[in-house]
């Protein structure tokens, strides 16, 4: 099944686009295209290539001209021989992985410089001191997909249901950058709208140098410089306003951009919690996007198709995404940011035993039991086993993966929440887990646990609700971590009177947000990958299913008076078997409009 992004594919060089949007450099190679690949069961170089595989679409996909599923006993390896442009190289030259699922090992003229394991996140290997006339760039790949319990998302090597085509390899753009000897390594970019103010951190050594609004600013690098914003217009929806800046560093100079936003949870004037934007009330209503195309997998295959599933969301009248269980390639957040779009944002699951979950913990205790959403621990050995978090070198894993992900994502202002636990899956200590990424990003709130075991911390009480009529349910203390010391502070301040009129806001501090609903499934006959849709509700026409999606919106949107502070309904497009999409598969029909 293709996308119409496929007819129009440049084989030669798919996605050129520079695909750092918050960090440019002017000295840039592109490296997605035609590689040699080939597949091998054992750890020895192979001899020859099997084919040729289109980077940066994984050997899974239609668009990568392979169709093979990469086992957990196999070897996937990628060879390009590259020539560097005269003059490319003025000091440094770096080569750059936008995401390769999941452990990869690299070698440049047949030496071996780097190891990375984590399929979702960037990184980076210094070949400048293997360099030639002709550099031979060889990458070994290992998937173990759901037989690790690494974090993998919503990939299986058995799709079903909500689980769906695993895939493999590179999967983001590859690329070549040349930097002087002392370069910027990094920059964190913090707007700090109360001071009309924006903190500016560069990673490198030596004085430097910012242009921003026609003035120039000089600070040292490694120490935060607050830089003040003379023509003050905050970023919203409505008006997503960015401001170009530049960094410059002795010879090296990148360009970039922020935003003046502030996210937050705060009390309205009928004394309940909502989501705030830019000091005022602002109802989230949003859609589950799961980042999967029939012909790329997790791969769109075109910058155009990513910006046609934002704009037409935004068309259609939602403000937010939630970016479900994946970290998106960096140009999908850049959409977002310019477009004025509101991101919630996933981290990656993993855990469960053999790389599957426990059904009756993880969906249907929860489903026919309520009262269980409030009450189960994950903390403990015992719920480690239920939830399937037990093994201790997934816990460290998934850690280290969701820091790096704040710390990544953290420049773009269009994300406004981190989720960190989805239904369960792999769950284990999410209150230690918020107070570590409160610590790191005390910026946005933060849905510690979106689906049922809450544990009392974090920003936002958080329901998915499938099959029952949709309702705000009371947030049952005590609270814990830093939303407990921020009630403890102000308990004083609360009006009591309100507390009986609005019950999400008995214990004060959390926002009520639904952050799951919906999911009604509705066939489109050829743009289906399957010929039985799975989903929630069963109906006679497409009529009947717009109609009970309506309501269904309806009823959610109703909930704001009542203390709804935002909503999440499943999702954009159908994903295989999951026919629960606004859109289809193959975004080629909108079955929502009339």
């Amino acid at each position: 099944m293709l996308t119409p992004w496929a007819d129009t594919l440049d084989r030669a060089q798919p996605l050129p686009e520079y695909p750092r949007p918050q960090m440019v450099r002017d000295s840039y190679l592109n490296l997605n295209g035609p590689w040699s690949y080939a597949i091998t069961t054992s750890a020895s170089k192979p001899a020859q290539a099997d084919g040729t595989i289109l980077v940066p679409f994984s050997p899974e996909s239609e668009l990568s001209g392979v169709g093979h599923v990469l086992q957990p006993e196999e070897y996937l390896w990628y060879i390009r021989t590259v020539t560097l442009p005269d003059g490319f190289n003025v000091g440094r030259v770096l080569l750059h992985f936008g995401a390769i699922d999941q452990t990869a090992t690299v070698w440049c003229n047949g030496v071996e410089l780097a190891t990375h394991t984590g399929g979702y996140l960037p990184f980076t290997v210094d070949i400048t001191e293997v360099l030639a006339k002709e550099n031979t760039i060889l990458v070994c790949v290992r998937d173990a997909t759901n037989k690790s319990q690494l974090p993998r998302g919503k990939q299986t090597l058995h799709p079903h249901g909500i689980w769906y085509t695993p895939q493999s390899g590179i999967w983001q753009t590859v690329w070549l950058e040349s930097v002087p000897q002392n370069y910027i390594r990094s920059l964190h970019v913090t707007p700090l709208f109360d001071a009309h103010q924006v903190e500016i951190t560069v990673e490198g050594e030596g004085q430097c140098m910012i242009d921003l609004e026609g003035k120039r600013f000089t600070f040292p690098a490694g120490v935060p410089a607050h830089v003040p914003v003379q023509s003050f217009r905050p970023w919203s929806p409505e008006h997503p306003t960015l401001y170009p800046f530049s960094v410059t560093l002795g010879d090296d100079t990148v360009y970039s951009y922020f935003a003046m936003r502030k996210c937050s949870v705060e009390t309205d004037k009928d004394g309940v919690r909502r989501l705030f934007l830019n000091g005022k009330p602002y109802f989230h209503n949003g859609l589950l996007d799961q980042g999967y195309w029939p012909d790329g997998l997790y791969t769109a295959p075109s910058d155009d198709a990513l910006v046609y599933d934002i704009q037409l969301a935004k068309d259609m009248g939602f403000n937010m995404l939630r970016k479900h269980i994946k970290v998106e390639c960096d140009r999908w957040y850049y959409h977002c940011d310019r477009l004025g779009m509101l991101v919630w944002q996933d981290a990656v699951s993993g855990g469960g035993t053999d790389g599957e979950y426990n059904a009756w913990t993880t969906n249907r205790k929860p489903t026919l039991i309520r009262s269980t959403w409030n009450k189960f621990r994950d903390d403990t050995a015992k719920h480690f086993t239920a939830l399937g978090a037990d093994d201790p070198i997934y816990r460290r894993d998934w850690s280290r993966t969701c820091d790096a992900m704040v710390h990544m994502l953290g420049g773009h202002p269009s994300i406004v929440t981190w989720t960190l636990f989805n239904e369960g899956w792999g769950q284990f200590d999410a209150c230690d887990a918020a107070e570590r990424i409160h610590a790191l990003d005390p910026t946005r709130p933060i849905d510690a646990t979106s689906g049922w075991y809450d544990q009392h911390c974090g920003d936002f009480h958080s329901v998915h609700n499938y099959f029952r009529p949709l309702e705000i349910y009371p947030d049952k203390g005590p609270l814990r971590g830093y939303v407990a010391e921020f009630e403890k502070k102000h308990r004083r301040r609360r009006r009591a009177a309100h507390y009986v009129v609005l019950p999400v806001a008995r214990h004060g501090v959390r926002a009520f947000v639904i952050s799951e609903f919906g999911g009604l499934a509705q066939l489109v006959p050829e743009h289906a990958a399957v010929s039985r849709a799975y989903g929630y509700g069963e109906y006679d026409s497409i009529d009947d299913w717009r109609a009970a999606v309506r309501s269904v919106l309806a009823s959610a949107a109703a909930l704001e008076s009542r203390g709804l502070a935002g909503y999440v309904y499943t999702q954009v497009s159908d994903v295989e078997e999951e026919l629960n999409g606004l859109l289809t598969y193959d975004r080629r029909v909108d079955k929502f409009a009339e």
